[in-house]
């Protein structure tokens, strides 16, 4: 019995000890000056250095934006690229503060690794992509095809439930990530790729003959891509998903990288001010300055903005906003009220 209670004591003294140490992400982000942010290895449009090495994308702006609203400077923020198998890891060791890398939210992910999605940034799903010269239209035609796939991702599951669903078969050519998947997909080794529709768009925006490979029409899965926290520290994930909202809730009122200053000098708006720290002692409540969530839209712009520069129809990557529109224009995205 006596026996039975140490451990017991010794147990709940460890696990405040771990919520102790992870509730201080703020203050390790903040002793460092720079907030260390897991991104992909290379995604066009979403997260990958430019020709200079500077990191830009979609994913990437929401990393500056949280550096923004942390040090009011978005250029303190440290990129480390991981894979498919080694992003949640590298969370979990607390090599990096954040994961904002197309991961997708899963009840295993959230709950058995110990870990927190605190917001959807892009609504996807799985798609298939396949040379015209295959003479394939559609995905379930696809049988006894080779299939390249990325190891550690939601979609090796999904590939497996949907050509077991269609009594078709496939061979899967495993790869450790997007860049790996492209060039096995481009030297023939395998008849088809798959992975999150953005993905597939973004890859396909790369390649020299970008006409001649075709993403097939359907959609296998659910795939809700956000930023991820470690359990533990429900400050840090307030402070992720807040200024993830932030940007939502300026697309919505208006509110641009351009005209940040002149609506904050103006706005009769009581959410307005309370969103650029004019009242309300918003950004205090969480350990950051009140003017935290305007520093974040000055520096990347808003939501609606981002999705522009860096994906949105007229880029490279050339995708509709479709799902990840406001709640307002028939879409998903929508922020809670900022009181």
């Amino acid at each position: 019995m006596k026996k039975s209670v140490f451990l017991g004591v010794v147990a709940a003294t460890t696990m405040v000890a771990g919520v102790a140490s992870a509730q201080a992400t703020l203050e390790t982000v903040k002793a460092r000056g720079e907030l260390i942010c897991g991104s992909n290895t290379g995604l066009t449009g979403f997260g990958a250095p430019d020709a200079s090495g500077n990191w830009v994308g979609f994913d990437v702006d929401l990393c500056r934006a949280i550096a923004a609203a942390v040090f009011g400077d978005p250029t303190k923020v440290k990129f480390v690229p991981t894979t498919g198998e080694t992003r949640f890891t590298a969370l979990q060791s607390g090599e990096v503060d954040v994961l904002i890398r197309n991961s997708t939210w899963t009840l295993s992910r959230d709950t058995e690794l110990a870990l927190d999605f605190v917001a959807v940034n892009y609504y996807d799903g799985q798609g298939f992509m396949v040379k015209s010269d295959l003479g394939v239209s559609s995905a379930k035609e696809l049988d006894g095809a080779t299939v390249c796939i990325q190891t550690g991702t939601t979609t090796e599951l999904n590939l497996a439930d949907f050509f077991k669903q269609n009594n078709i078969s496939y061979q899967p050519v495993t790869v450790a990530d997007d860049s790996e998947a492209q060039r096995q997909y481009l030297a023939g080794a395998c008849d088809a790729y798959t992975t999150d529709a953005s993905g597939l768009a973004a890859s396909r925006a790369t390649m020299p003959d970008a006409a001649n490979h075709v993403i097939l029409p359907e959609i296998i899965s659910k795939e809700p891509l956000g930023p991820v926290v470690r359990h533990g520290d429900s400050n840090w994930g307030d402070i992720v998903r807040w200024t993830y909202f932030a940007l939502l809730i300026a697309e919505e009122k208006g509110i641009t990288k351009a005209n940040v200053e002149e609506v904050a000098t103006s706005t009769a708006d009581e959410e307005v001010k309370r969103l650029l720290g004019l009242s309300g002692d918003m950004g205090a409540k969480i350990g950051l300055d009140n003017a935290a969530f305007k520093n974040a839209i000055a520096s990347v712009g808003n939501y609606g903005e981002i999705f522009a520069a860096n994906i949105g129809e007229g880029t490279a990557i050339n995708l509709a906003r479709g799902l990840n529109a406001l709640w307002t224009q028939g879409g998903l995205q929508y922020a809670p009220p900022f009181r």
